[in-house]
């Protein structure tokens, strides 16, 4: 079993940055695929960014190429998603993901733990 917390989310101006992080419980943090998906209102959830076990193998939606940035930290179990330039399009609630193993890809389903998810809200 894996527990996710999220936290970093907040309302910044369209440009501005955020840091997002995610805490988790596994053992095993580090032979865990971890993702960054996000949910609009009324949307489908969207994947963001992915980073395999070992930071062997990262990977980026195409709207959020170059300006957010997936990173871990194995020595505290802790994912981060650095994000600037925001754009009033990234609103969205942010969750973390993991599975076992290599990434699965994009397919949000196959991810089988999740955070609650932190608000990111930017106005223009």
């Amino acid at each position: 079993q894996v527990h996710l917390v999220e936290s970093g989310g907040g309302s910044v101006q369209a440009g501005g940055s955020l840091r997002l992080s995610c805490a988790a419980s596994a053992y095993t943090y580090s032979s865990y695929c971890m993702g960054w998906f996000r949910q609009a209102p009324g949307k489908e959830r969207e994947a963001v960014a992915r980073i395999n076990p070992g930071g062997i193998g990262i990977f980026y939606t195409d709207s959020v190429k170059g300006r957010f940035t997936i990173s871990q930290d194995n020595a505290k179990n802790t994912l981060y998603l650095q994000m600037a330039s925001l754009k009033p399009e990234d609103t969205a609630m942010y969750y973390c993901a993991a599975v076992s193993g290599s990434c699965p890809g994009w397919t949000s389903s196959r991810y089988i733990y999740w955070g609650q998810g932190t608000q990111v809200t930017v106005s223009s």
